[in-house]
Formats: structure tokens, sequence, C-alpha cells
């Protein structure tokens, strides 16, 4: 019923895949914000009962994903 603790080997040296992480650009990061913001935002809008400005805002946050492409 217990489990045994294991040390893990793995290190920067061992491992070269930590090492090769791709950095992510600023402007791709305020991308992915704005879209989480508008999707937020829909999803408040639709909650509250404002279909049509939920709609919208959906609209803006597939327009703003259009550039993670």
């Amino acid at each position: 019923m217990f489990r045994e603790t294991v040390v893990s080997t793995l290190t920067p040296l061992t491992d070269t895949r930590i090492r090769h992480n791709a950095r992510v650009a600023v402007d791709r990061i305020a991308w992915i914000v704005t879209v989480l913001v508008a999707l937020l935002t829909a999803l408040l809008l639709l909650l509250s009962g404002y279909v049509g400005y939920a709609g919208l805002s959906l609209a803006v946050c597939l327009s703003a994903a259009i550039n993670l492409l």
C-alpha cells in the first residue's frame, strides 16, 4: 500500500530535450492573452443573457486566434 520514492536521474546534462525548449515570442503571448480574455468575456456575457454581445466577443476571439496560426 506504500509507494516507493524514486530518485530521478534526469538532469539537464543527461536529457538534451530540456535544453532545446523553444522560446515564446512576446507578441505570441500577447495574442494568446487576447484570445483568452475575449473568450472569457464571451462566456460571461453569454451567462448574463447578452447573446448578441457574446457572439460579437466570440467573433473578436476568433479574429485574434487567426494571428496564432
